[in-house]
C-alpha cells in the first residue's frame, strides 16, 4: 500500500530525478569508460540540471508536507537523500 504523501508529485518527482542523474553518470561511465571524453559537456550539464533542479520540489515537500505528516515524510525525504547521494557517489567515483 503506497502512503497518501508518497502519491504526490512532489514526493517521488525528487528520487526519480536522482536516479535519471545516476543513470545519466552510470550510462557515460559505460559507453566511454572513466575518463570523460572532450565532448561530455551537455551530460554534465544534464546531471547538473538534475541535481540542481530537485532541490526546490524537495524544500517545497518538507515544508507543506513535515508539519501535517512526519513521519511519512521523513521517510519520502531519506529516499531522496539516499537516492541524491548514490548520483553524487556514482558522478564523483566514475568521473
Amino acid at each position: 500500500m503506497i502512503p497518501a504523501t508518497m502519491k504526490q508529485p512532489s514526493a517521488f518527482v525528487p528520487p526519480a530525478m536522482s536516479l535519471a542523474a545516476l543513470a545519466v553518470v552510470v550510462g557515460h561511465a559505460a559507453i566511454f569508460g572513466i575518463t570523460p571524453p572532450p565532448g561530455s559537456v551537455p551530460l554534465t550539464r544534464i546531471f547538473q540540471l538534475l541535481m540542481a533542479a530537485q532541490l526546490p520540489v524537495v524544500l517545497f515537500l518538507a515544508v507543506t508536507r513535515l508539519r501535517r505528516d512526519p513521519m511519512p515524510t521523513a521517510r519520502i525525504l531519506a529516499v531522496q537523500a539516499a537516492a541524491a547521494l548514490a548520483a553524487l557517489v556514482a558522478d564523483f567515483l566514475l568521473t
